[in-house]
This record gives structure tokens, C-alpha cells and sequence, in this order.
């Protein structure tokens, strides 16, 4: 985050100003989960299966990571307010692409150009809030935004279960075409007359590159590995090896490099590496129970887009209500407390998960949203507290910004490992079942009596039981998985040490 710009600014409207930047955080934060309802549509009408409609979530993810780093450098060698404007016309090009989209290869294309010039949009929306509220009034303004990034998950599911049931999957990206515009253009009337402050700086090309080619070969090797039957292919071997040989570069470069693009020596400080571990942990299990969820909703439960909206959406309700006590009071009690109460809630709504049923209602599902919203609402602020309190100040602004870098990229893996974790599971489970299906077998006999005999009708209706039963054995799996994963989490943030001073300012306002 740039912090070279002039302090004192005043726009001649500080309402519209604020609309238009929190109208493009808006924007991009709802892009991160419009999507997640609309996958089994968009598979569906682009001819690809569910697990290969999971890449529309993780190229944006993986490209919006990589292009957080670059952020800083952006906004010293073009000024903010141009970065702002720029990334937001990209976005709204980059959107009206992916709903142009004919093909899978082309809308995981787009969406990987959206996700990459996304990625200045929160830094700077933050940066030029900051900018021209007068110091009494920042913390409302950082309150405003984390309003925002926690309203924008609770419409996303909504908004893109009604578009999709309602019109048609492309136009979750259409939307945001008049949004982005009216947002840009209000700030550049806002904003038209602000100084402007750029500086040359070098650019870390070699461990730009290195990052680039060893985050994204080893997202393709996870999300083909199950298709390709993982090592023994050659595919995912090569790839393997050229994610850890550009990984490893990529580690000792910035070890030594004068001038990182990611500054991995903040890793010495110990409340850095647990706060951004248990960070990493926790969004990545959140953001894998939001794809998850709406999948299995549509596509065995026999829910609309819609539906699957409306029952995901109430984990937003409490933080909306929550967050403004939270900010207020979080540092008048142990930070590893509400981290551990807040992993707890979503450890206890995972394990109320593993309980569910083919029969369970839409009630059941969306009080366990709600419920998990508790967790929610107390994870964001208290977590990056801890792992930005033992840095020094000059470096709070490089360990915000490396943590939302992990966490972006924690929550894109996240999404391919939970898409091949509950497609092998279902397999493994359909295998044990059949094991047992046999016409010589007394109780596969009264079955297929039941559904009309043994003709073949009643076999597809077999197999489709089979199949459902199969899926829910492994969405139980699964979130018994995620349960024990914030167990652990419990237990990791309490390996931090007090004090957690507050590190107020534009680095810690970080949100979703």
C-alpha cells in the first residue's frame, strides 16, 4: 500500500467520494462469491463437469493473489488515483468478457484477467479513504469499508441465485458493468484535482516471474490431478516439479533480494507466523464451506440457484451486526480468546453439518449459516491483530499486505482441494455401497421391487440412490474434517504471545 501521496485532500463531496470507492470494493469482494451458486448452472451450459467448473473460482482467486503484491509498486509508479480508475475499467472489461464467454478455456481465460486487475481495487479503496478523512473520522471510514466486505458475502450468494434462476449466468458479470462505471466515474469527478506523487522504484521481475509460473503450475496440478490420476501421470509430475523448482527460487530470491515483491522476513516474527497461519487456515475452511455448500445444495438436494442462495446467505447476518462491537471492544480482552471463540462457532456449525441428511430442510441448513456467522464476525479482526502486533511499524503495511496475499491464495486451493475431497470421497463411498448390490442379495431384491422390478428403470433409480447416498457420505466427511482443522486452530493461536497492541491505520483494516 502506497503511502507516498499528499495527506491533505479534500474532495469537493466526501459522501460521493465515499460511495464511489466503496461502490468498487463492493464490486470485487461480491465477484469472490457471486459466482459459487452459479457453478453447477454454468457447467451445465458449457458442457464441463462440476469438478472442472471449479477453475471460474480458482483462476480468479490465484490471479487476484498474484497481483496483490504488485499493488504497492503500482501505486508509486502511477499515482492511486489512477491505479484506483484503471483497475476499475479493467474490471468492468474483464466482466463483460466472461459473460461474453462461449467456453470453459474462455471464461476461466477472463476470469483470470478479472481476478488480476482486482487485485489493486481493496488496497486502494482503503488507501483513498484513508486519504481524505481527517484523522478523527479514519476509524469510521475503515468501519465503513468493513461494512462493506462483509455485506457484499451475504448478496453475492442471492443476487447470483436469483440472476442465474431469473435470467442467465452471464449477466453475474454483467452486473458489474454499470457498478464500475458509475463507480469510476465518480471518483475521477472527485478526485480530478488530488496531487499527485509517483516515484521510480526497481521492480522484482525474477520473483514476479518465479511466483507466477510456481503458484500456477501447482494450481493446475491440483485442480487436474484427480482427472489425470495424480503422480501417475507425467502431466502432473512435470508440473510438480516445476511448481517446487520456481517455488523454491522464488523463497530464496526474496530471502535476498533488496527490494522483494513479497517480504517472506516478516516470517521471523513469531505472532506474525501464527496469527497468518491460523489466518490462512480459517478462510481457506470458510471459503471452502461456501463453494461446497451451494454444489451440494443444487446438485443432489435439488435446490434452484436461488434457494441455494437464500439458505447460504445468513452467515452474514450476525458480523453486519457484530462488527462494529468487535472493532470497538476486541482489545479490551485476549485476542487468542475471540480468535479461539470465533473457530470454536465455526468448528461447533461444521460439526452440526456432519449431522445433516438427505432430509434436512432448508431451515436446518440456513440456522447452521447463521450460527457460523458468530465465528465469522469474531475471526477477521482479532486474527490479523495478533500477526500484525510483534511487527515493527514500517513493516505493518508489507504484513497486511502478505497476509491477504496467503489467505487469497490459502482460499484458492482451498477450492480445488475441497471440489477433489468430496468428489473422491463420493466415489470411495459409491464403491463400498455397490459392494453389496447384488440381484442374488435378499435386500437388493426388496429394493428393486420397491421402485418396480428388476428392469432397467429401476436400476437407474438404484444408482441415482446410490449416488445421492454416496455424495452426502462425503459432504459428512468432509465437514467432519473442517471441524477437527478449527480444533486445531484453537489450540495453534494460543502459541502467540500478548501483548496485542493495536496496530491501527490503513495496513490493519484489511476485511474479507
Amino acid at each position: 500500500m502506497s503511502t507516498n501521496a499528499p495527506a491533505s485532500f479534500t474532495p469537493p463531496s466526501l459522501l460521493l467520494c465515499t460511495i464511489g470507492l466503496s461502490l468498487a470494493t463492493f464490486m470485487q469482494v461480491l465477484d469472490t462469491t457471486i459466482a459459487n451458486v452459479a457453478l453447477p448452472t454454468i457447467a451445465g451450459n458449457l458442457g464441463v463437469s462440476s469438478e472442472q467448473s471449479t477453475w471460474v473460482i480458482t483462476s480468479f482467486a490465484v490471479s487476484n493473489a498474484i497481483a496483490l503484491p504488485l499493488t504497492g509498486w503500482l501505486s508509486r509508479r502511477f499515482g492511486e488515483v489512477k491505479l484506483f480508475l484503471w483497475a476499475t475499467l479493467l474490471f468492468v472489461l474483464a466482466s463483460f468478457l466472461c459473460g461474453i464467454s462461449t467456453s470453459m478455456p474462455e471464461l476461466v481465460g477472463f476470469r483470470a484477467l478479472q481476478g488480476i486487475v482486482a487485485g489493486p481495487l481493496y488496497p486502494m479503496s482503503q488507501t483513498l479513504l484513508l486519504a481524505v478523512y481527517p484523522p478523527a473520522k479514519r476509524g469510521m471510514a475503515l468501519a465503513l469499508l468493513a461494512m462493506v466486505t462483509v455485506v457484499a458475502p451475504i448478496v453475492g450468494p442471492i443476487l447470483g441465485g436469483w440472476i442465474t434462476d431469473s435470467y442467465s449466468w452471464p449477466w453475474i458479470f454483467f452486473i458489474n458493468i454499470p457498478i464500475g462505471l458509475f463507480a469510476a466515474f465518480i471518483v475521477r469527478l472527485q478526485m480530478a484535482k488530488r496531487p499527485v506523487s509517483t516515484q521510480q522504484q526497481p521492480l522484482d521481475y525474477v520473483g514476479l516471474i518465479a511466483l507466477i509460473i510456481g503458484v500456477g503450475a501447482l494450481q493446475v496440478v491440483l485442480d487436474k490431478g484427480n482427472n489425470l490420476d495424480w503422480f501417475e501421470s507425467n502431466f502432473i509430475v512435470i508440473g510438480s516439479l516445476i511448481s517446487l523448482v520456481a517455488l523454491s527460487v522464488f523463497v530464496i530470491w526474496e530471502m535476498t533480494d533488496k527490494h522483494p515483491i513479497v517480504n517472506l522476513r516478516l516470517f521471523a516474527y513469531r505472532n506474525f507466523r501464527i496469527g497468518t497461519l491460523a489466518m490462512i487456515g480459517g478462510y481457506s475452511a470458510f471459503f471452502g464451506v461456501n463453494l461446497l455448500l451451494p454444489q451440494w445444495l443444487q446438485t443432489q438436494m435439488g435446490y434452484t440457484a436461488t434457494w441455494a442462495g437464500l439458505a447460504l446467505a445468513p452467515i452474514g447476518i450476525l458480523p453486519v451486526l457484530m462488527s462494529p462491537f468487535v472493532g470497538k471492544y476486541a482489545h479490551t480482552f485476549d485476542l487468542r480468546l475471540l480468535a479461539s471463540l470465533a473457530f470454536l462457532a465455526m468448528g461447533l456449525s461444521c460439526f452440526m453439518r456432519a449431522d445433516f441428511t438427505n432430509q434436512v430442510d432448508f431451515e436446518h441448513v440456513a440456522m447452521v449459516q447463521l450460527f457460523m456467522g458468530i465465528g465469522v464476525a469474531l475471526f477477521f479482526m482479532p486474527t490479523l491483530s495478533i500477526l500484525l502486533s510483534d511487527l515493527p511499524p514500517h513493516q505493518i503495511a508489507d504484513g497486511s499486505g502478505l497476509a491477504t496475499f496467503l489467505r487469497t491464495l490459502g482460499g484458492s486451493f482451498a477450492a480445488s482441494l475441497t471440489t477433489w475431497i468430496w468428489i473422491r470421497r463420493a466415489e470411495q463411498h459409491h464403491a463400498y455401497l455397490s459392494e453389496n448390490i447384488s440381484t442374488y442379495d435378499p435386500n437388493t431384491r426388496h429394493a428393486l421391487d420397491a421402485l418396480g422390478g428388476a428392469g432397467p428403470q429401476a436400476y437407474a433409480q438404484l444408482e441415482q440412490t446410490l449416488n445421492g447416498q454416496a455424495y452426502m457420505m462425503s459432504t459428512v466427511d468432509y465437514f467432519y474434517m473442517l471441524g477437527w482443522l478449527f480444533a486445531g486452530l484453537i489450540l495453534l493461536v494460543w502459541f502467540a504471545r500478548p501483548p496485542f497492541a493495536a496496530k491501527a491505520g490503513p495496513a490493519a483494516g484489511g476485511g474479507h
